[in-house]
């Protein structure tokens, strides 16, 4: 029988551990791999072609998603940046960008969108498909903070000041609060260093579920092991979304039950 890590209201809480902040320098190999591997990543599962948004993280901006969207244009998505500079959060006015983009991008394409968010950019296009389900496809957030509390990042003063919102704002919990309500894909690592990898947990049903990589935060936009299960994900027929297939060998070594311990786990606390 597995053994089930539940994370109290606490641990959720609280972040991650000055050594996991400062092993993020492993970013710089996943980086680096991704040009590495790029004839590997080629041969990735391949969708329909329909419409893809992605979001940027905290204060980042589309250039830290290039290799990410150079990678999903390879598979054949109609892929768009997010177009409203670094990300400092959800102000009205880029919520309302948003909203504006996804039904443009529905309209062009007569098909549902696809949000693809990274960090910050992950619990708000989750928010986004809580208030137009019918227009977004499915869910696939990298190392985002869905539930808990603001402090349970490394970066929540970061955050406060360039977002102009206080972590115990009432108005954030539409980010880190809700069952999904559109299929949704978690993408998270017990060693990242910026966001407590127990506020990267989804919801779990029928139509939401977490996967485990061995990651950065800085370098999960850029991981091939990330990469290759984003494609996999994506390239379910719509309508027909079903759990990620752990059971092949080389799917059981890279990509992990996040709830099964391991002594690994010792130092993500």
């Amino acid at each position: 029988m597995k053994a089930r890590l539940r994370p109290r209201a606490n641990e959720r809480s609280k972040a991650p551990s000055a050594l996991l902040m400062a092993m993020e320098g492993r970013a710089v190999f996943e980086w680096a791999s991704f040009a590495l591997t790029w004839p590997w990543l080629k041969q990735a599962p391949r969708g329909d072609g329909h419409p893809v948004l992605v979001l940027p993280g905290l204060a980042a901006g589309d250039t830290s998603t290039k290799p990410l969207r150079h990678f999903l244009e390879h598979l054949g998505y109609a892929v768009s940046p997010w177009e409203q500079g670094p990300n400092f959060g959800p102000r009205d006015h880029i919520i309302k960008g948003l909203v504006d983009r996804v039904r443009a991008l529905q309209k062009e394409h007569g098909r549902k969108v696809t949000l693809v968010g990274w960090s910050l950019g992950g619990a708000m296009a989750n928010a986004l498909a809580l208030r137009m389900p019918e227009r977004v496809r499915q869910v696939v957030t990298l190392g985002s903070p869905l539930t808990g509390h603001p402090k349970g990042t490394n970066v929540w003063r970061v955050f406060e000041i360039v977002s102009g919102f206080r972590h115990d704002d009432p108005r954030l919990m539409e980010l880190v609060s809700g069952e999904a309500s559109v299929p949704t894909t978690s993408i998270m690592s017990k060693t990242d260093g910026i966001v407590s990898w127990r506020m990267s947990l989804a919801r779990e049903s029928r139509i939401a579920e977490n996967i485990e990589v061995s990651a950065t935060h800085l370098g999960m936009g850029a991981n091939p092991a990330v990469l290759w299960v984003i494609a996999d994900r994506l390239a379910q027929s719509e309508g027909r979304w079903k759990p990620f297939e752990r059971s092949t060998a080389w799917h059981s070594l890279l990509y992990r039950d996040p709830h099964r311990f391991r002594f690994a786990d010792l130092i993500a606390p």
